[in-house]
C-alpha cells in the first residue's frame, strides 16, 4: 500500500538546509513548475527526503490565491510521493515552485505537469 501523508519530518523547514539547497542545487522546469533539486554525494550528505513549496508574491499578491496554489502543490506531491521518489532518489532535498501569474485552472493541470517533471527526470529503460 502507498504512503499518501506528508508529514512533518518530510517537510523542508529549516533555513541552513533551504540556503544549502539554492546554493548547491539543480534547477529544473516544466510548463509553470519550477523545482530545485539537492541529491545525496559524499560531499553533501542528505539524511532523508525534504520537501517544501513556494509562491511567489509577484505573481499572486493576496495570500488567499498564494495559498491555494502551495496547496495544490503539496498536494500533487502527497499523491505521488512514489513516482518523485522514483525519479530524484530516497535522500533529497527539494522545493518546488509555481512560475506563473495564472491561477491553474484544475488540480488535474497542475498534477500532469508535476508527474512530467518527475518522469524527465527518471533513468531512461534499456530494452
Amino acid at each position: 500500500m502507498t504512503n499518501f501523508k506528508y508529514p512533518g519530518a518530510e517537510k523542508l523547514k529549516k533555513n541552513n538546509e533551504i540556503t544549502l539547497l539554492f546554493e548547491k542545487g539543480k534547477w529544473k522546469t516544466c510548463g509553470n513548475l519550477r523545482i530545485i533539486i539537492l541529491k545525496d554525494k559524499p560531499s553533501l550528505p542528505v539524511e532523508t527526503l525534504k520537501f517544501g513549496v513556494s509562491v511567489s508574491k509577484r505573481y499572486f499578491k493576496k495570500a488567499v490565491h498564494r495559498n491555494r496554489v502551495k496547496r495544490l502543490l503539496r498536494e500533487c506531491y502527497r499523491l505521488n510521493k512514489d513516482l518523485f521518489r522514483e525519479s530524484f532518489g530516497e535522500k533529497t532535498i527539494a522545493m518546488m515552485f509555481w512560475v506563473s501569474p495564472e491561477m491553474p485552472a484544475k488540480f488535474q493541470d497542475v498534477e500532469a505537469q508535476f508527474i512530467k517533471l518527475c518522469q524527465s527526470n527518471q533513468p531512461q529503460k534499456k530494452s
